[in-house]
């Protein structure tokens, strides 16, 4: 009997997944997409890997240095407001500093503070650095801190020490008004009590001549901060001063109240301040002591020498048109008189005496 085969039956199609259940019409899911085939790297030349870290180097360095020059502009513009606020400090050679921009508002001759001054800075150092005026050729003008730069100078030549050769100092942007030096000269001795009215009349009238400006002027522009009443008592000395003509070899020691006795005298009859000179010339070799016994048996000796004037009985009559109307002005031996239709009350005080300075130093010009 013949032996029968088996027969297999072999499908050669590709497996398909089972195609996914259907859903409801109105319902379909879409079918998902099959994956992408992955892209093949690209090759590269060695050149063209070159020029591309070439590059990537370039703009790394470039973002670097801008972040760099942003960070130095940054710090430039702090360095110039810090500066503007003489908060810039550093160390400098005191043989540097020079004297010579501004007139000290100090007589010169012997501190009698200056020994205790130098005691503490060799127990404590400086506290308190001086400020000074880059002046273009690698020096410094002085502008606050002559005491303390004398105290250094001293104890560098006593001692030999070189921790004194160099003294801190706050920089001071160069440019800045001599309005605003004196100022700030001025306001730091303000508070101290040594300063004689005689010291601040004698800056008054040198700032004065140093600007073109008037003495009166120059007082309220110096000594803004300081108390009216103060003000006051320096404008007295200051004309003192300049009545002299420079004959007072040493304001700093007269006192408050015989500089206000010497004003009231010469405010009176100004033609005695001729008188003063002469007494003062025949004083050739004074000192301070000296010079103010001079002043003392002046003012003991002006009444005897006053001259008494003739009182005038004529009156002057002016008429000046204002926008309020006609102001009339009667003028006669110590009296003024002013008649407008306005309400002078109603102005600030500071402004109508302001006012009136003015009114008098017109008067008082030459």
């Amino acid at each position: 009997m013949a032996k029968k085969r088996s027969v297999f039956d072999i499908d050669f199609t590709p497996d398909v997944p089972e195609a996914p259940e259907r859903f409801p019409a109105g319902n379909p899911e879409p079918e998902p997409a099959p994956p992408a085939a992955p892209t093949p790297p690209t090759r590269r030349g060695p050149m063209a890997s070159a020029i591309t870290e070439t590059a990537d180097a370039a703009r790394g360095r470039a973002e670097a240095e801008a972040a760099i020059r942003a960070e130095n502009d940054e710090l430039a513009h702090e360095h110039v407001r810090l500066k503007k606020l003489g908060l810039i400090t550093d160390l400098i050679e005191i043989d540097a500093v020079r004297t010579s921009k501004l007139v000290r508002d100090r007589a010169k001759g012997r501190d009698p503070e200056l020994e205790e001054l130098k005691v503490s800075i060799q127990d404590i150092g400086l506290s308190n650095p001086i400020r000074v005026e880059q002046d273009g050729q690698g020096g410094y003008e002085l502008i606050q801190g002559f005491r303390r730069l004398s105290a250094f100078r001293e104890l560098l030549e006593q001692t030999g020490d070189q921790r004194y050769a160099r003294i801190p100092a706050a920089m001071v942007p160069r440019g800045e008004p001599v309005r605003d030096l004196y100022r700030k000269m001025v306001d730091e001795n303000l508070v101290r009590k040594d300063v004689s009215f005689g010291e601040m009349a004698q800056l008054a009238l040198n700032y004065a001549q140093h600007t073109g400006i008037k003495p009166h002027d120059a007082v309220s522009e110096l000594y803004a901060s300081a108390l009216k009443q103060k003000r006051s008592y320096i404008r007295s000395f200051t004309r003192v001063l300049e009545r002299a003509k420079g004959k007072i070899r040493h304001p700093e020691a007269i006192p408050r109240a015989l500089g206000l006795e010497l004003f009231k005298i010469i405010d009176a009859d100004p033609l005695l301040g001729d008188e003063l000179i002469g007494m003062l010339g025949r004083a050739p070799d004074r000192d301070a002591e000296a010079e103010v016994a001079v002043l003392k048996d002046f003012v003991h000796r002006a009444p005897k020498i006053v001259k008494p004037r003739p009182k005038s009985v004529s009156k002057t009559m002016l008429r000046l048109p204002r926008p309020e109307g006609e102001a009339r002005i009667a003028a006669s031996d110590g009296r003024v008189e002013l008649r407008l239709a306005r309400d002078f009350s109603a102005l600030d005080r500071a402004r109508l005496q302001q006012a009136f300075e003015a009114f008098f130093d017109a008067l008082d010009a030459k």
